[in-house]
């Protein structure tokens, strides 16, 4: 291991209802300008909506609607000589779970007219379904990177 490696596994508590660490990631996602309690507020009003539509345990459904979200592949830049290519790579587990929670929360943020927890609701309802703006964006990623596929040897 080098000497200067800083370890990149953060520390985090799990959350007070689920007790699970992934559901911190998430609220920490939503969290806007430090305030956490507003962030939790919102998610749990959102799982308990999409709980009462669902008949599953809320954490199954995170799950679920996050594993319907990730990438597999995406398309990285790379440039080789005067020509910069759009080369398909395949995503780290890790990077597949930040986009996943990203996704969601941008999709969620970018939808105007309802409260944030309603259209949290929303997007996870449908990312469970394997629907949704969320997993549309995924969609494009896989198309993208099937489309560029001819650079793929240009990986690193």
């Amino acid at each position: 291991m080098p000497r200067n490696y800083k370890s990149t596994e953060v520390h985090l508590k799990p959350d007070p209802r689920y007790g699970s660490k992934l559901v911190t990631k998430v609220i920490n996602k939503i969290m806007l300008d430090g305030k956490k309690s507003i962030a939790q507020a919102i998610f749990y009003e959102a799982m308990d909506m999409v709980a009462k539509k669902v008949e599953a345990e809320p954490t199954e459904i995170i799950n679920q609607a996050l594993d319907n979200v990730k990438p597999r592949v995406e398309v990285r830049s790379k440039r080789v000589g005067g020509a910069t290519y759009q080369v398909p790579k395949e995503v780290s587990r890790r990077r597949q779970q930040s986009l996943a929670i990203r996704w969601l929360i941008d999709t969620a943020r970018g939808k105007r007219g309802k409260p944030m927890a309603k259209r949290l609701a929303e997007e996870l309802f449908d990312a469970y379904n394997n629907q949704g703006a969320a997993v549309t964006k995924r969609e494009n990623v896989h198309k993208m990177a099937e489309a560029n596929s001819a650079y793929s040897h240009f990986s690193w």
